[in-house]
């Protein structure tokens, strides 16, 4: 055995040995609190370190990623003002996003986001509306939003059609302004099912097609066109209550009225005057009718034509309601049909064909100096010329 070993046996028994070894933990103690020390001040510097990094990439290297990124987007949008043009269709139900795709596509705006960073800037660009606007080629999104913002940029044909016209008139101004000829809307006007035409109207479209103002978008075909025109008849029936059984008859009723009167005042009482007719079986005797039959101008028709051509039309001839409408009545003259006024007329005559007064009667000999008034106004006149069409 070593003294070594002797001696650490002695030296653990010894009570002298217990403060050294007190003395030994103080000394690390000492040692752990200067390590803390110095690893706190090591995490505040490394703090200060990364603030002040942090702070340089706020302040400098930020501002050029920035600018690296406007310049991205700048690049993906035209200068403008944009050239040529060309035709693009919204189609309905359109997002911002698939409009910037159609728009794309069409080389109107550079990319997507020119157009959606312009859609989401405008509080107005919700309401564009679907169809086809003519655009400028390369535009800049935002104008590429204002652009389908303006009417004037939609691409439409309008089409006017005053009431009271004849189906063969209104065909010639459709083409006129559509620049589709009149044969193809008769040969689409014989598909009734594809154009609307209801079985009450017997095939005919006379009185069918709605006298008003429409909006074709391009290609619109003249399927299409005429089911618009029949359609817009339906829906002013159906709002009035008229029963599918009824429609013909009130439109026979109203474009009579229509061709006679021009007031709705007087339209009124002519819807009453021919229904006191008809409750009397009295011919109707009106001279419109006649003109339709014969294929001519009311301002055509005379006194022969009305003794010897004998067509349905005839209401001389013949009592009772025409076969069909003889033109397209407005909807003042449909209303008039289903509610005309109380009255005892059964007489009617213009007095003056520049103003449209009309007057009315009960008995023929009131009537003859009615039409007296008449032939004094025509006699006046540079050109007279009696007119039968303006009695009935």
């Amino acid at each position: 055995m070593s003294d070594a070993f002797l001696d650490e046996i002695v030296r653990s028994g010894e009570p002298a040995g217990s403060g050294r070894r007190r003395d030994g933990r103080a000394q690390r103690d000492r040692k752990r609190r200067r390590r803390r020390r110095r690893n706190i001040v090591a995490l505040l510097v490394s703090l200060l370190v990364l603030g002040g990094g942090a702070y340089v990439v706020v302040t400098y290297a930020l501002p050029s990623f920035s600018g690296l990124s406007s310049s991205k987007v700048a690049a993906d949008d035209y200068p403008g003002p944009g050239e040529g043009s060309v035709d693009v269709v919204i189609a309905a139900g359109s997002t911002g996003a698939q409009m910037a795709k159609t728009l794309v596509d069409a080389g109107v705006v550079k990319s997507a986001r020119a157009f959606t960073d312009a859609f989401t800037a405008n509080p107005q660009a919700s309401g564009i509306q679907p169809g086809t606007y003519r655009l400028l080629l390369q535009m800049p999104g935002v104008d590429a939003v204002t652009a389908l913002l303006d009417p004037s940029k939609r691409v439409q044909t309008k089409v006017t059609l005053p009431e009271g016209l004849r189906v063969d008139q209104i065909l010639d101004k459709l083409s006129a302004v559509t620049d589709v000829p009149v044969d193809q809307f008769t040969t689409a006007m014989k598909d009734t099912a594809a154009t609307g035409l209801p079985a009450e109207a017997g095939g005919s479209y006379e009185g069918w097609l709605f006298g008003s103002t429409y909006t074709f978008e391009p290609g619109t075909t003249p399927t299409q066109m005429i089911a618009a025109m029949v359609g817009q008849t339906v829906a002013k029936l159906d709002a009035l209550g008229v029963a599918p059984a009824d429609r013909e008859r009130v439109l026979i009723i109203a474009s009579l009225v229509e061709r006679e009167a021009r007031s709705e005042e007087d339209r009124a009482k002519v819807a009453r005057a021919i229904q006191n007719r008809l409750d009397i079986n009295m011919p109707l005797q009106i001279d419109a009718s006649v003109a339709y039959g014969a294929g001519i101008p009311g301002t055509e028709l005379t006194k022969k034509i009305i003794d010897t051509q004998d067509t349905p039309y005839n209401v001389y001839m013949h009592t009772g309601l025409p076969p069909t409408p003889i033109a397209s009545p407005s909807e003042i003259s449909i209303k008039a049909t289903l509610n005309p006024p109380a009255g005892p007329w059964l007489f009617w005559v213009t007095v003056n064909l520049d103003t449209g007064e009309t007057l009315f009667s009960t008995t023929w000999a009131e009537q003859q100096v009615n039409i007296a008034k008449l032939r004094q106004w025509e006699a006046a006149q540079p050109s007279p010329s009696p007119s039968p069409s303006a009695t009935g």
